[in-house]
């Protein structure tokens, strides 16, 4: 799967991103945060060399559920998940480097 661009605002359930198979790259953010749009280039970069995961980007905020139950602080949060268990989290990335390993960790 390739990089997605936009935030989801409509939400899966926890139960449904722990049943999720393989690796997956599950982003939370949202398009006004500067964090956020900083962060997009290194991910993208990232992201395209792990055809095999799947990116979900997820819109977060308060009151959201989903984001809570992965005790998401600040943005953005990046969980990569194998076969629905966190293995790395990176906040506020910066750099494409940290991410690729990231990546590495769920492929």
């Amino acid at each position: 799967m390739s990089f997605v661009r936009e935030y989801l605002a409509e939400q899966a359930s926890r139960s449904d991103i722990d049943s999720l198979k393989g690796a997956v790259i599950l982003e939370f953010g949202t398009g006004w945060c500067g964090y956020c749009r900083a962060a997009q280039g290194p991910l993208e970069e990232a992201i395209t060399q792990f055809p095999g995961a799947q990116h979900i980007k997820v819109e977060d905020g308060s009151g959201r559920p989903l984001g809570r139950s992965f005790r998401v602080k600040l943005w953005p949060t990046i969980i990569f998940l194998k076969d629905g268990v966190e293995c790395e989290r990176l906040v506020r990335p910066t750099g494409t480097a940290e991410i690729v390993k990231a990546c590495e960790s769920i492929s």
